[in-house]
């Protein structure tokens, strides 16, 4: 009788054993989720292509904050760059062009096959505490030349 016992415990520990064992390879095995994205970067004022913007791609991690590493790839003549392979979840994009304002956004990353259009806008005007509301900034003049030989 005792030996009965003895013997069906070591087959429960085994069977769990066997169990955890499958559970992990599943989980080891199971296949990590990507997704194709293509991006589009246009001029906002009239929607023609911003070739050769920077696109950096961040990962983000569970707490909203942006995690180590990045890549950064370049758009084409037509304003269209594909990244292949992106894991699902968050991701930061940054898109910097020259004479355009920088863009940033988050996104979620949860289909095989993503489009993502990003409309870059013009800089506006800078403005200084120090100028006063419709009054404009005074002329800037050349300091006067030295006339006295050298």
């Amino acid at each position: 009788m005792r030996s009965l016992n003895l013997w069906g415990a070591v087959c429960c520990v085994l069977m769990l054993t066997l169990v955890a064992r499958a559970s992990d390879k599943k989980n080891k095995d199971a296949p990590l989720s990507v997704s194709n994205v293509h991006f589009t970067v246009v001029k906002d004022d009239n929607n023609k292509p911003v070739r050769n913007a920077s696109v950096i791609l961040h990962p983000v991690d569970k707490n909203g904050g942006q995690s180590k590493g990045g890549f950064q790839i370049k758009t084409d003549n037509e304003g269209k760059v594909t990244y292949e392979g992106l894991p699902y979840g968050p991701l930061r994009v940054q898109v910097l062009a020259p004479q355009m304002k920088t863009f940033g956004d988050d996104y979620d990353i949860n289909k095989p096959e993503m489009e993502i259009e990003i409309r870059l806008k013009r800089p506006t005007d800078q403005y200084s505490t120090y100028d006063k509301p419709g009054e404009q900034a005074p002329p800037q003049t050349n300091p006067p030349a030295d006339n006295k030989p050298h």
